[in-house]
């Protein structure tokens, strides 16, 4: 057995809380706490509820076991009779909780070892706290950490004080995380369901992308350009639909930026292996469909509003360009848009009512650019 020493506790305290920059209060109901926990561990039972108060200026601690006041006991442990209770409250009735006062002077090995584990992680907790009350003023912000640790299912992000979880689902497809690297994460959220509270991180989500291009996109400050729409499928396609509120100003080409140093910038953090289409936005639907559909070129759409579902008919050479590579720029355009498309083929009167001799049509696309100049040398 081992002699208590409160005042010895009660500096011990005192330096924690300033080294961990917590509340004094705190770091002494954790001790309390601490010492309940040993004190029933050596004598009480575990169903029993302890709590432990110290004197700072005497150095005495005073443990208090709590029972419920009931007509007939069930548990001995936390409960006793009206007359068994009187003999420690003497109006005790009905209801009440009453409590017996014991001195704790002394603790076993085992009780003061449980004591220490006990005041290791209710310590670690209130740190905790304290650090993600810091960062909930943070969340829907992009900031930069440190890679601390790569596991199967997630990348451990040392955030100064704090760690955070990047999970498989908001990692970019493909992108290596290097231990000791810096790295730019989206603070998603806080989630305090499981095992305390986690810092959810991201770099998959479109809320990134947008950061990342406020950052190289002076004009979205004053507000002479906006996005207004995002679809990402982080590390495959990005599409952005864009805007300009200044009559005269170019917004794709405000986001290109000159020599395309703006969304360069961007792809550098992302990867290059992430493709990145700027559309202009239209408030015509069917407009903003054909633009989101880029770069193939559509014959006609049919808008079926309460649906919201758009049918878009393209010539036959325009149909795998209009759906991307495993259905991903149809699937993008959709997203972005807010409506399903279906990608059909032209009719066939649609192509005959096309004069015979027209002139070969010039398409952004660059196969089709370089075929087209191909037929014209072979004429």
């Amino acid at each position: 057995m081992e002699d208590l020493n409160v005042k010895q506790l009660v500096l011990a305290v005192r330096t924690i809380a300033e080294e961990k920059n917590l509340p004094e209060e705190d770091i002494m109901d954790i001790v309390q706490q601490a010492v309940a926990a040993a004190w029933r561990r050596d004598n009480g039972d575990r169903d029993q509820t302890v709590r432990a108060e110290l004197n700072t200026v005497t150095g005495a601690a005073t443990v208090y076991v709590q029972y419920e006041v009931v007509e007939e006991v069930e548990s001995e442990a936390n409960q006793m009779t009206v007359e068994q209770a009187k003999a420690l409250k003497k109006d005790a009735k009905l209801g009440d909780i009453v409590e017996e006062k014991f001195e704790a002077t002394a603790f076993g090995r085992v009780a003061a070892q449980t004591a220490k584990q006990v005041v290791l992680q209710k310590l670690r907790e209130a740190e905790r706290e304290v650090v993600l009350i810091e960062f909930s003023d943070k969340i829907g912000q992009v900031l930069t950490g440190i890679v601390q640790r790569v596991e199967p299912r997630v990348v451990r992000i040392e955030l100064g004080k704090a760690v955070g979880i990047l999970p498989a689902s908001e990692q970019i497809l493909g992108e290596y995380y290097g231990i000791g690297s810096r790295i730019k994460v989206y603070l998603k959220d806080i989630d305090r369901e499981n095992r305390g509270p986690q810092l959810i991180l991201s770099r998959a989500n479109e809320e990134f992308v947008e950061y990342l291009f406020r950052q190289e996109v002076p004009e979205m400050e004053t507000g002479a350009v906006e996005i207004k729409a995002i679809a990402r499928e982080a590390g495959k396609r990005t599409k952005l639909a864009v805007r300009s509120t200044v009559p005269g100003v170019d917004p794709v080409g405000t986001f290109v930026g000159g020599h395309g140093t703006r969304v360069n910038a961007v792809m550098n953090e992302i990867g290059d292996q992430e493709k990145i289409d700027i559309i202009t936005y239209d408030e015509d639907t069917k407009n903003f469909i054909a633009n989101a559909l880029s770069p193939a070129e559509i014959v006609r759409i049919e808008i079926n509003e309460d649906e919201k579902r758009a049918h878009v008919f393209v010539n036959e050479d325009q149909q795998s360009i209009a759906i991307g590579r495993q259905g991903q720029n149809v699937r993008l355009a959709s997203k972005l848009t807010g409506y399903e498309i279906d990608i059909d083929t032209a009719q066939p009167e649609t192509k005959a009512a096309a004069p015979a001799a027209a002139p070969k049509r010039t398409t952004k696309d660059a196969e089709d650019s370089l075929l087209s100049a191909v037929e014209q040398v072979a004429e």
